[in-house]
């Protein structure tokens, strides 16, 4: 598999979702603001989302690629194909009995959530009614995990990344029809468009499987050996991602605390800072998992740590300039993105404040999404799920602790220090077992891409202010002011690390040579 090829495939599909996601939360902060509505439409998005972590992409597909893979690599696409099936049969109706469950005793879940909503008049029921019609979304978003794990395996990225945009999709259209001047209108159209965006993204993605010539089947659910080999091995996992969505809960009991708009503040932050996590640090992981799983199958711990070495070089390579640039530009970002309508200075002002806090984190973030995958092809669920807990149990009275100090930026100074200690216990563990160190050209690599980043932020900092608030201070200038910002700091970071020897050159040359014919294309 070409890494590099594979994470553009993944990153670059995962682009095109996360650019219309932007454009979706644009339109939606222009018509709604930091209101009461938005807010309850943001907590009921949250909720399924949270559950599909927990339920589906990270501890089922860490548990269920490694199994797939050898499958397909010791009986073939039948065996891995009647696996998928029993797999299937569980997991379906596992995932319906939650959703109606939780659909039924929604008021108690909103209300042990964001119980402060009743202090608003109407938001907390807006909250129940929207939350039940996005739950359901997590049925089918879990089932297209499932799916995704099949093509991933096989190396047929496309459909899997693609299916994020379709949702991004049928939510701008639903913004797009909805009667203007009624808030509550507007969100419920958002929230019956995530339901219908969840189908639409099983049906491309059920579409793809087959035309890999994976046949799934619906049958009786049994309790297989193979199904209870994936269980014994995602359960540690599961309580690990229940260790990080139980924080996100709390990210939402806070913030529901902290007045109105406030969740809905948080989530366009964190939206900016998830896009370069998603396209660099999710596809890296994706990419790499089944690599790494095929080497340690081999027994080839060489070629394992190569990959994961290759892994941290690009992704640092991608991921400091986004950091530096998302922190020093912050509020011309935000205002370019978010400002105007019903969404205010004063808004634009405190999202851009913990956007800046947030993406110190970043670095982190997908270096976690990079290592665990050596964890996983490993069998080895339980030490993540330790750090992770280890974690949580800290953050929490962090939280308490820090928000009357700091208010709204202490949710985003606990997440970015908490990322750091992940990933720095992540490390620790993978050089002392011998899994992972850093090679001298790897540490070498990075500082320098340390330098260009660093350099590529001093002269973002001189940008900024002549620009933003300078010749292009209109509306529409603010966008044309961050192209310009964009381009050059972009121009900085990569021309000062190819001088300074912080790109792999070699790499950069490959991609200009043309492919054996008979060389596999990700599809």
């Amino acid at each position: 598999m070409n890494l590099l090829k594979a994470t553009g495939t993944i990153g670059g599909l995962t682009m095109v979702s996360r650019v219309l996601g932007f454009v979706r939360d644009m339109i939606a902060a222009r018509l709604l603001g930091a209101s009461h509505a938005n807010d309850a439409f943001n907590l009921a998005f949250l909720l399924p989302n949270i559950f599909r972590r927990l339920f589906a992409e990270g501890a089922f597909s860490s548990g269920f690629v490694p199994l797939f893979s050898r499958r397909l690599a010791q009986g073939g696409e039948k065996d891995a194909e009647e696996f998928s099936s029993e797999i299937l049969a569980v997991f379906m109706p596992a995932l319906l009995l939650v959703t109606v469950v939780f659909v039924i005793f929604m008021p108690g879940v909103i209300a042990l959530v964001a119980g402060s909503y009743r202090e608003v008049p109407g938001k907390y029921e807006l909250a129940v009614e929207l939350t039940r019609w996005t739950f359901p979304y997590l049925l089918f978003i879990s089932l297209v995990a499932l799916l995704s794990g099949i093509l991933n395996s096989l190396t047929r990225f496309v459909a899997a990344a693609f299916a994020p945009a379709l949702l991004n999709l049928v939510l701008i259209a639903a913004l797009l029809l909805a009667p203007r001047g009624n808030d509550l209108a507007t969100v419920r159209y958002m929230a019956i468009a995530v339901l219908i965006g969840g189908i639409v993204q099983f049906a491309l993605c059920w579409v793809a499987v087959r035309r890999a010539g994976v046949h799934l089947s619906f049958r009786r659910p049994r309790m297989t050996p193979a199904v209870k080999e994936l269980v014994i091995l995602i359960l540690p996992a599961t309580v690990a991602a229940g260790a990080y969505q139980i924080s996100q809960l709390f990210y939402a009991f806070f913030s529901a605390r902290l007045g109105e708009g406030a969740l809905t503040m948080l989530s366009y932050a964190d939206r900016l800072n998830q896009l370069p996590l998603s396209i660099i640090g999710t596809a890296l992981g994706v990419a790499i998992l089944p690599a790494i799983s095929r080497a340690i199958a081999r027994d080839d711990e060489a070629e394992a740590a190569d990959v994961q070495a290759r892994a941290f070089d690009l992704s640092m390579l991608l991921t400091l300039p986004a950091t530096v640039a998302l922190a020093v530009i912050a509020g011309p970002i935000i205002a370019a993105l978010y400002g105007g309508g019903e969404f205010t200075d004063e808004d634009s002002a405190t999202t851009a404040a913990i956007l800046a806090i947030l993406v110190t984190g970043l670095p982190a973030y997908v270096l976690v999404k990079v290592l665990t995958p050596a964890f996983y092809a490993r069998r080895d669920v339980k030490t993540p799920v330790y750090i992770a807990m280890a974690i949580l149990i800290l953050s929490i009275p962090a939280n308490f602790f820090l928000i009357p100090l700091l208010g709204i930026t202490a949710l985003a100074t606990v997440t970015s220090v908490g990322a750091w200690a992940n990933f720095l216990l992540l490390f620790a563990i993978l050089a002392v077992r011998g899994h992972f160190r850093m090679p001298v050209w790897l540490i070498g690599r990075v500082a320098r891409q340390i330098i260009a980043a660093a350099a590529m932020g001093v002269v973002l900092w001189l940008l900024q202010e002549p620009l933003s608030r300078g010749l292009f201070a209109s509306e529409a200038g603010e966008f044309l002011a961050l192209g310009i910002m964009v381009a050059v700091g972009g121009l900085v970071y990569f021309g000062v690390a190819f001088l300074i020897g912080g790109v792999d050159r070699e790499a950069l040359l490959a991609l200009r040579r043309r492919r054996p014919a008979t060389q596999q294309s990700p599809e």
